[in-house]
């Protein structure tokens, strides 16, 4: 049996990865290929439930190890009971977010380092990384703004977090890119949902001719 196909979308807070990570899986079931819309953290019960300390901590919160620690627990479960099995089985996985948004959030704004992050992936995950990661660039005025209109002033706690943290994710995630842009596809996320997937399509086109 051939191996499905394995396709993350990456971002700051604000960029429409969301919806563009449903739209993809959307367009591509409807050419009949078989595809799990999935997200991080989350994807299984327990992996959900580990989303919900991190985004409404406890107490005082998790420090960058502890967070660090519950993202990458949260990601062995979902590879091991979901990820993994629907790869073996030919079906193609379209995730919000993974591992590189560790390296981005924990590893670079959290302090962490990416050696650290990359160990813990390499621990709970086997190491696995997507086919493709679409990475969604958008101005910070536009993210603010969609964020606005998303929230509505309530944010999560890492989203929440302050203007310079999240400066950095984004400066992260173009380091990223610049540095390995075989693994990474950057789209423009400015303009309609309609235009951004289409922009989308295009970079995933590759994979699908591939496939066919």
């Amino acid at each position: 049996m051939t191996r499905g196909r394995f396709i993350a979308f990456e971002g700051g807070e604000g960029t429409g990865k969301s919806t563009q990570a449903k739209m993809l899986a959307d367009t591509l079931a409807a050419r009949g290929i078989d595809v799990e819309l999935t997200r991080e953290p989350g994807g299984t019960p327990g992996a959900e439930a580990i989303r919900g300390l991190l985004l409404d901590p406890p107490g005082e919160g998790w420090g960058a190890r502890a967070e660090a620690l519950l993202f990458a627990a949260a990601r062995a479960d979902h590879v091991a009971r979901r990820i993994r099995p629907a790869l073996e089985e030919g079906r193609w996985v379209v995730c919000d977010r993974f591992v590189d948004s560790s390296r981005a959030y924990q590893g670079s704004a959290g302090g962490l380092g990416d050696d650290a992050v990359r160990a813990l992936h390499d621990i709970g995950s086997g190491g696995l990384h997507p086919d493709l990661a679409v990475l969604i660039n958008v101005a910070p005025d536009v993210a603010a703004t969609r964020l606005a209109a998303r929230d509505a002033g309530r944010s999560d706690a890492i989203g929440g977090r302050d203007a310079a943290y999240h400066a950095e994710v984004a400066e992260a995630f173009r380091r990223f890119a610049d540095a390995d842009p075989a693994a990474f596809a950057v789209v423009e996320g400015a303009g309609t949902p309609q235009e951004v997937h289409a922009r989308v399509l295009k970079m995933v086109e590759p994979l699908l001719r591939k496939a066919a």
